[in-house]
């Protein structure tokens, strides 16, 4: 009986040291297969000129010649032209001419006469090539004393400057997708990229100044990375390494609310009529239309230029968040006016285009839906704008259910436990090899002792 219980137990031994080898080798190899492959960079090679559909024909036809273009509801392009014979130019390259009384010459002046006078914070002012005028902006904190001798300089400017009042402040939307926390506020992670050794999050440069420490959560124990680079006031933007080197899984999607992310597959520029989205840890998904480019904006904390105008709403913490369309990045939340509740407003945001290249890094993006991780997905084609109301986000990202045995079991950090279960697999079965040997050692001297005594 005594016999029979030890080859039992040395049985269920070698089966679960069995049973340990096999889990320990799933464990090691799936969590080796499954460790996410790193995410392209895209970079950015264009030039910081207006861009668009049909910057390449603004650009042939030259600035005295045509006043910017933007997408007409149809999704068509629209050029503004002076003269019968650059709308021709324009009819022949495929897209509608709009004649127009001033040039990007006259505009360009104008705000460059603008930008000479004594500054006034909570102005904004920006070419809008539809109406072919230059619109100047006046938030509730401008005096009247101000307001009269910034009129008096736009009338200096030309006649097709326009003053507006607008409702609300110019303020940087300091407190995307994500929130993050420091000691110097809160505002939202915007786009992933790398420099090619490590990886960071952009996001407006106004959240904080270099050395500013991140975190996910209030209390500061969740570290996500400290500022290392940026610009403001001038421009908007500015580099949280994070704390580890690397973004981690999912470095290419943006969120987007209710556990749902999008795919973020290139990097472009803008164009003045497209729908575009923004999201925001305050404010969630919201989109609207661009409404001008290179629009100057006068915060309180200095003057920020270049910057994406649109109609789309944002509230404070929304600050830093990604801008996209169509799945290809376009900006960070710089500022504006008004809230998401009422009127909307006016939201500024930094193109991440200049930024990337004076940061000299590169987006990382996701993979399309069943592609390859390691294509590198282009900018968007000159002719590849659809109508605005027909625009979407871009692909959704799937989530990553994390519950499951499998996906456990394909955790790259498993990989050294799944060794440790390899090892002590193997000194199990060592061991019951070895007690088999001794108990057969014993059992031949009894047997020896019981013949020959």
């Amino acid at each position: 009986m005594r016999h029979a219980r030890r080859r039992v137990v040395r049985r269920v031994t070698r089966l679960a040291a069995v049973g340990g080898l096999l889990l320990g080798a799933t464990m090691v190899t799936r969590a080796v297969a499954s460790e996410p492959p790193a995410p392209a960079p895209v970079p950015y090679a264009a030039s910081e000129e207006d861009t668009g559909p049909g910057s390449a024909l603004v650009a042939r036809l030259g600035a005295s010649r045509t006043a910017g273009s933007w997408l007409g509801e149809d999704g068509r392009t629209v050029v503004a032209v002076t003269d019968e014979r650059a709308a021709a130019e324009v009819r022949e390259a495929g897209a509608d001419p709009k004649t127009v009384r001033h040039s990007m010459r006259d505009l360009k002046s104008a705000t460059k006469t603008l930008g000479s006078a004594p500054r006034v914070p909570g102005t904004a002012w920006a070419m809008d090539y539809r109406s072919n005028e230059v619109v100047v902006r006046g938030d509730s904190t401008v005096s009247a004393d101000d307001w009269s001798d910034l009129t008096r300089a736009a009338k200096g400017a030309g006649d097709f400057v326009r003053m507006e009042r607008t409702e609300g402040t110019f303020t940087t939307r300091i407190n995307g997708a994500e929130p993050i926390l420091s000691t110097a506020g809160r505002c939202s992670a915007g786009f992933n990229v790398t420099d090619g050794t490590s990886e960071f999050i952009l996001t407006a440069g106004h959240c904080g100044p270099d050395g500013s420490v991140w975190f996910a959560d209030d209390g500061g124990r969740k570290k996500v990375g400290t500022t290392v680079g940026g610009s403001f006031p001038g421009d908007d933007y500015s580099l949280i390494e994070y704390d580890g080197g690397r973004a981690g899984e999912g470095a290419g999607v943006v969120s987007v609310g209710n556990g749902q992310g999008v795919r973020i597959t290139g990097v472009g520029d803008p164009t003045v009529g497209q729908r575009v989205f923004r999201s925001g840890s305050t404010s969630g998904l919201r989109d609207g239309e661009v409404t001008a480019l290179n629009a100057t904006v006068n915060y309180p904390e200095g003057t920020v230029s270049g910057l994406i105008e649109t109609n789309v709403c944002a509230e404070p913490g929304d600050s830093g968040g990604p801008m996209f369309s169509e799945g290809i990045a376009l900006g960070v939340t710089s500022g504006g006016s008004g809230d998401c509740r009422q009127a909307g407003g006016t939201t500024f945001f930094q193109p991440v285009t200049k930024a990337l290249a004076q940061l000299k890094v590169d987006l990382l993006v996701a993979p399309e839906a069943g592609g390859d991780a390691d294509t590198a997905a282009p900018a968007p084609s000159a002719g590849a704008a659809a109508a605005p109301d027909a625009a979407s986000p871009g692909s959704p990202a799937a989530g990553i259910n994390a519950s499951t045995l499998l996906s456990r079991l394909a955790d790259p950090r498993n990989v050294g436990p799944g060794m440790l279960v390899i090892g002590g697999s193997l000194m199990a079965l060592v061991a019951t090899r070895w007690i088999r040997a001794e108990q057969d050692r014993k059992a031949y001297q009894r047997y020896y002792s019981a013949t020959w005594s």
